[in-house]
């Protein structure tokens, strides 16, 4: 028996490191900055070597997403965000964080046809900072650079037009 719970444990262990929960789950008070704190500021560079702080985008909405190329479904999610990014415009602005940029993101972010910035946390500072357990994770932030909402799974465009909403009721 005590067997038999060690593996469930286990294997329910395994679904939370992996991203992949459960939508209840997702939303959940799991680990990470809680809402209506503030977002810490940070400056990371991008894949061309510019410099992205997230205080330049004080006044309007961020979508912060930290994500690994490694990470099944956060390969899943960037074709979503892509999407979301087009139709959304001026909306929200998105910042995918790559947690692990020793592993070579520039050709998958080519080849899928990623135009939001792709910031490189080189140190792991920035994921530190924000507290990430798990990838996908993805915190909404207010033009005032105050946390709305946070996300601990793979997201579909669907989702993320909900959250962004979400935003403007709070």
């Amino acid at each position: 028996m005590a067997k038999k719970v060690m593996q469930l444990m286990a294997f329910l262990v395994l679904f939370h490191i992996s991203g992949i929960l459960p939508l209840d789950a997702a939303k959940a008070d799991l680990p990470g900055l809680a809402a209506g704190t503030e977002a810490p500021d940070f400056q990371l560079k991008d894949l061309q070597g510019n410099i992205v702080k997230l205080s330049d985008f004080r006044g309007k909405k961020v979508m912060l997403n930290f994500w690994a190329p490694w990470c099944p479904p956060c390969k899943q999610e960037m074709p979503e965000m892509q999407k979301f990014h087009e139709a959304a415009g001026n909306e929200i602005s998105i910042l995918a964080v790559n947690i692990d940029p020793q592993y070579n993101s520039a050709k998958f972010i080519e080849k899928m046809g990623i135009t939001f910035p792709i910031l490189l946390d080189a140190k792991d500072e920035v994921n530190t900072q924000y507290k990430v357990m798990t990838v996908p994770a993805t915190y909404f932030i207010d033009d005032k650079g105050i946390i709305r909402d946070k996300y601990l799974s793979a997201m579909e465009a669907e989702t993320m037009w909900e959250m962004t909403e979400k935003m403007k009721q709070k």
